[in-house]
């Protein structure tokens, strides 16, 4: 069906006069005449009707008008929908860890909304473990996660972007709790709460001990860095997490690791292979540039 002779059919509709309408139109009579009879031998059925000199709709062509401007209606808004993805506006949707959710990823938001003003941009955010936010970010439910380093079978764009130390943390009635630092090795002989698996930060952990040739006694295990503290604060063992404010509000010891020297490191993480819109690209860069446009 000829996008143009739907529209001129709602115009005339509308007007209820040919010549009318062919001058709103800017197009000859004979020409709009012919583009109704070839709409209407394409229904077929009559969609108009003589009425003196007015042009009326048949009950054919009332039932057609409600679709037929539903249908320009619904066209007319994704076309402005994409022009505002082009001009870079639409959705961004980000994928986080939920420590970067506290006030990284919040204030890089805030900042990009105040860059660009009068711009209808806005941001879903979802937190989750770092193989899960990749995951999602393979699926093309993301535009962009904020994670740990990404494996490098994954093939994704990751560019380092903030840091954080890691800690051991203890119960306050350890025997290791008196001590300021401590190297790795000796936190051997004491059970642990680990990183499982699914976490980002498994891989980190064990490469620290893998540096020191030594096996951690792990007790339990879990995805989430703020519920192994509270299982160290409980007395469930001992820990090697990130530094987060959390920490200052329970009952642990925060004690630095001298050896081996490590810090963790969170990426913007990007699929390439998917089309990334106006507005998420410009979003990256301005990640990418510190935060200035």
């Amino acid at each position: 069906m000829n996008l143009f002779h739907l529209r001129y059919f709602v115009q005339l509709a509308h007007t209820k006069h040919y010549t009318q309408t062919a001058k709103q139109l800017c197009i000859t009579q004979p020409s709009l005449s012919h583009a109704i009879a070839q709409l209407e031998a394409e229904l077929g059925v009559p969609l108009f009707e003589k009425t003196g000199r007015n042009t009326v709709l048949t009950h054919f062509g009332e039932e057609f008008l409600i679709c037929a401007e539903n249908t320009l209606s619904t066209l007319d808004e994704g076309v402005e929908a994409m022009r505002r993805n082009a001009r870079g506006e639409g959705l961004i949707r980000l994928g986080l860890l939920r420590t970067l959710g506290v006030e990284y990823v919040p204030r890089l938001a805030a900042g990009f909304l105040k860059a660009n003003p009068g711009k209808d941009i806005r941001f879903t955010f979802q937190t989750g473990v770092t193989q899960e936010l990749l995951e999602k970010l393979s699926a093309r439910h993301f535009d962009l996660v904020f994670c740990s380093k990404p494996p490098a079978e994954m093939e994704f764009t990751a560019i380092p972007v903030d840091k954080q130390d890691l800690v051991l943390i203890v119960p306050r009635n350890h025997p290791l709790a008196g001590r300021h630092s401590v190297d790795l090795e000796e936190t051997l002989p004491y059970e642990q709460v680990y990183f499982s698996k699914e976490s980002g930060l498994r891989n980190v952990v064990d490469g620290l001990y893998a540096q020191i040739g030594g096996t951690p006694r792990i007790a339990y295990e879990t995805e989430e860095d703020q519920v192994i503290a509270g299982l160290v604060a409980q007395g469930f063992g001992i820990a090697v997490v990130p530094y987060m404010e959390i920490l200052l509000r329970l009952d642990v010891k925060i004690i630095q690791i001298s050896h081996p020297a490590w810090e963790r490191n969170f990426y913007v993480v990007s699929n390439d292979k998917a089309f990334q819109s106006p507005a998420v690209r410009q979003f990256r860069q301005y990640i990418l540039d510190g935060g200035e446009l």
